[in-house]
């Protein structure tokens, strides 16, 4: 049986409540609640679910509802969603409570909401629906992950040394080029995070003594990540090792998407440079780039007159297609260390990382997913990249399981930002299309 619209918001809401955020070890007993509360909806759906501390760390739910019938020879979907969100802050440009989920002009306000509860819901949702009416055709495995926000390394490790069937696999993380058309991710970029410690001596100097003579540490770490940082729109060529370009199709399919002036001007940006509303989809989805997130050292708010001795700066690269992280972490550091001034003393520390994915667009299992919303959303489906990264699809990739990688969270719903929100209308919409998918993918052999 089907659950109402106002069931479906009560227990998003349920789950919302808990402040399951990753990277706060402060919220540590919450992700364990969230896990816990995750697990028992999977029990509820008539399934079994473990809560996994894999190798001691955050915990993973990993669980399966079995096939209505024959469900030993019944196809397997292993599906994937996390219920770990972002921090709240800045808290104050909340319109409502960010772990309180508000409903307000068609829409539902909430950290997570769109990134990524409302969806993990409708994964075992769908299941429990099927499952309780005796339609459910596949086996439909769970493993769902609390630090997809902080790297996501315990699935990816649990990913490959899994020996569980899966003959196709959701990856319900993900959002829509335009409202209520169905939108599949083909390719992802991939992420090294890394942390840069610059050290020029032993200690702070008076700059009326040392100005002009001594190393600076600002200065020396500014030297080093000019040779990483783009220009014009692209990376030092040493960053663009192994790249897989888009086909002349991709582009000409992309060409139709909403231009970048608009997309731009629509979150409050200002363009890097000249080709960036032109280039829009290709630097984003298909080419490398490089971000400083932080930078620390001195003293940026007290007027202090001296040399520091020590910055920091935290820089990621978004690895494109076809790129890998050896190849590219190791070129990084050559890069910045040989940029950095004589004298000064550099270290980089790969913080976090995640290998890019690629999805095969012909697929079986992809076009009975896409046949699915399109017949609930009533819109032809497209086929995109992705500019972000979700560290499980290259470990699926990898064992050569068919991914459906998609999601059906606006691309304007905030994610990572204050007032996420999702569409009221979907989260019904949503189930029904999971439901339509799991009955398709009963054709798989």
């Amino acid at each position: 049986m089907s659950a109402t619209y106002e069931d479906l918001r009560d227990q998003l809401a349920e789950l919302i409540a808990i402040p399951s955020v990753s990277a706060d070890p402060a919220h540590a007993a919450d992700v364990e609640a969230a896990a816990a509360w995750v697990a028992e909806r999977i029990r509820a759906a008539g399934g079994e679910a473990d809560v996994v501390p894999w190798n001691g760390g955050r915990p993973l739910v990993i669980g399966e509802v079995r096939a209505s019938k024959d469900a030993d020879s019944a196809p397997t979907v292993l599906t994937y969603a996390h219920f770990d969100v972002q921090p709240p802050d800045p808290l104050e440009l909340w319109e409502s409570p960010p772990f309180e989920l508000t409903e307000r002009d068609g829409w539902l306000y909430a950290r997570g909401v769109a990134d990524d509860k409302a969806q993990l819901l409708m994964l075992v949702e769908a299941a429990r629906e099927l499952a309780a009416v005796g339609e459910l055709p596949v086996n439909v495995r769970f493993a769902l992950d609390s630090e997809e926000e902080v790297g996501g390394q315990s699935i990816v490790e649990w990913v490959a040394a899994d020996e569980g069937r899966a003959d196709a696999a959701i990856v319900f993380d993900g959002s829509t080029e335009e409202p209520g058309v169905p939108t599949f991710n083909t390719a992802l970029r991939g992420l090294c995070y890394f942390h840069l410690t610059v050290r020029t001596g032993d200690r702070d100097l008076h700059s009326g003594l040392f100005g002009g003579v001594a190393l600076n540490a600002l200065h020396a770490l500014m030297q080093a990540l000019s040779a990483v940082v783009a220009e014009n729109g692209r990376v030092p060529e040493p960053l663009r090792v192994g790249i897989t370009p888009p086909t002349p199709e991709e582009i000409e399919g992309w060409s139709a998407l909403a231009e970048g002036a608009s997309l731009l001007a629509g979150v409050g940006a200002r363009p890097s440079d000249a080709g960036a509303f032109d280039d829009y989809y290709v630097r984003t989805w298909a080419e490398p780039s490089v971000d400083v997130h932080g930078i620390a050292g001195g003293s940026p708010d007290l007027v202090k007159t001296v040399l520091p001795v020590e910055a920091r700066a935290n820089v990621s690269i978004r690895i494109a297609p076809g790129q890998n992280v050896a190849d590219v972490s190791a070129a990084f550091e050559r890069l910045v260390r040989d940029a950095a001034p004589e004298g000064s003393d550099v270290d980089v520390k790969l913080q976090s990382a995640a290998e890019p994915g690629l999805v095969s667009p012909d697929a079986p299992a992809l076009g009975l997913a896409r046949g699915a919303f399109e017949q609930v959303f009533g819109r032809p489906s497209l086929l995109v990249r992705v500019g972000g990264s979700v560290p499980v699809v290259a470990s699926l990739a990898a064992r050569g399981i068919p991914t459906i990688s998609t999601g059906i969270a606006t691309n304007d719903s905030g994610a990572h930002s204050p007032n996420e929100k999702f569409p009221a209308e979907y989260l019904a919409r949503g189930v029904e299309a999971v439901c339509e998918t799991y009955r398709r993918l009963g054709q798989l052999g």
